[in-house]
């Protein structure tokens, strides 16, 4: 039987490329990625529960993994309403974490 596998991608040409973004699964530090990596470990399949932090939102998604499944996520660091106005006022402004699950 194949492995089953679980691979985060922070490749999105809608990710503002600043930041990191720590990537926990089931409670465990797996990677703290930049913009343009990815990430794949081999996991137990069943319920899982991933944890998004790019240390000014966090995001968790659980999901199900099937037996010799590759569940991959998208991960993308984005700006709201008023990010820029806070950077150029204050220096820093906050950055919103959104995660996809690909087919």
């Amino acid at each position: 039987m194949d492995e089953t596998r679980l691979t985060i991608s922070r490749t999105s040409p809608e990710d503002v490329k600043q930041r990191q973004i720590i990537v926990k699964l089931d409670g465990e530090w797996i990677a703290d990625l930049l913009f343009g990596r990815s990430v794949t470990r081999s996991i137990q399949p069943g319920q899982h529960e991933l944890r998004f932090d790019n240390t000014w939102k966090k995001k968790t998604e659980s999901f199900e993994a099937a037996p010799g499944e590759h569940v991959k996520f998208q991960v993308v660091n984005r700006t709201g309403r008023l990010t820029w106005a806070l950077v150029a006022a204050l220096g820093a402004g906050p950055m919103y974490v959104t995660v996809d699950r690909e087919p």
